[in-house]
């Protein structure tokens, strides 16, 4: 708007203009999540559904800890293999177990292994490969010659290799996961290190003298956190695939955790003709808990990735151009 002074010439308005309000990252992220992606919609539902179903598997379980006993543990040799029924609604397996306890704390199982390896790949992945690119020289490449020997050999070879030779267990397997997957990530953390590397920002902070460390704390991490966000969510289920995987060769949670890997290999297996459900069960929860975590994982990259149209970023800009259009015409 513009005002008329008494000599009759137009002066600009004093009025002051008001900023577009700044909506929080989460909220714009879960309203597009709904209103764009019906799939990552799908996945974040059946992620939330794995997770309440992991915490309260004590409460949900129809099979109750009896002492020392856990309820997916709980034998009835009277009842094994028991078709699905009213009292046992997933059925029984061949030591009379209930297979729905089962598969209920298998959940849980497979979130912590998935969480907590996916944490240590992430923290592995993004520490390395950042700062092998933001110092660069020698460093960056003895770092990229031990992941190019490492990453040479099949991942499952090397899980199966490391599995063998310290032996099964939860804390073993978690640790296997969480340093091959690490290894494995170091190249994709590398690249957006470099990426973010190149701008201005951060050369103006290299040029006022501004330590390395507090480079990449201020200014490297905050920038590389959508995509390492994805990263994290995308990694949950290949590391759940991977424990599964490990559990049906028999080198996983040993006997009797109830590894969904484990369940469709040892009882499924062997009783796949008289009791087919023993390997049906786990494998549905298997497929749901993956194809949800890839859907969502697959989602948060469309919307988190500034490269891809469509990106929060771009819808920033988006923002900050249609106020610039309105404040011209409030300006005419």
């Amino acid at each position: 708007m513009t005002e008329t002074s008494s000599d009759n010439k137009a002066v600009p308005s004093t009025k002051p203009v008001s900023l577009p309000k700044r909506r929080g990252l989460w909220g714009i992220l879960i309203r597009r999540l709904f209103k764009e992606k019906p799939l990552g919609t799908v996945g974040l539902v059946l992620v939330v559904i794995l997770a309440l179903t992991g915490i309260f598997a004590n409460f949900l379980a129809p099979q109750k800890a009896i002492g020392n006993s856990p309820g997916y543990n709980i034998l009835h040799l009277p009842d094994r293999l028991t078709a699905p029924n009213a009292q046992y609604p997933l059925g029984t397996d061949h030591l009379g177990r209930d297979v729905l306890s089962r598969v209920i704390y298998g959940a849980r199982l497979s979130m912590i292994v998935g969480l907590v390896a996916t944490a240590i790949n992430t923290v592995i992945s993004s520490g390395i490969g950042i700062t092998s690119a933001i110092f660069g020289g020698k460093f960056d490449l003895l770092v990229q010659r031990v992941v190019d020997a490492w990453v040479c050999f099949p991942t499952l070879v090397v899980l199966i290799t490391l599995m063998a030779i310290i032996g099964p267990g939860l804390v073993q397997l978690i640790l296997v996961l969480g340093i091959n997957g690490g290894v494995g990530g170091i190249r994709f953390a590398r690249s957006l290190g470099y990426s973010i590397k190149e701008n201005q920002y951060i050369q103006a902070s290299s040029a006022i003298g501004a330590r390395r460390g507090w480079i990449i704390f201020r200014h490297v991490l905050p920038n590389v956190m959508p995509m390492l966000i994805v990263l994290f969510t995308m990694g949950v289920g290949g590391n759940i695939m991977a424990e599964a995987s490990l559990s049906f060769l028999g080198l996983g949670l040993p006997p009797p955790y109830p590894s969904w890997g484990a369940m469709i290999s040892a009882e499924g297996r062997a009783n796949q003709l008289r009791a087919p459900w023993l390997a049906f069960f786990p494998g549905l929860a298997l497929t749901l808990a993956i194809f949800g975590i890839n859907m969502l994982g697959d989602a948060l990259r469309d919307l988190l990735d500034p490269r891809l149209r469509g990106g929060l970023g771009s819808y920033r800009i988006q923002d900050m151009e249609k106020f610039r259009k309105k404040h011209l015409k409030q300006t005419a």
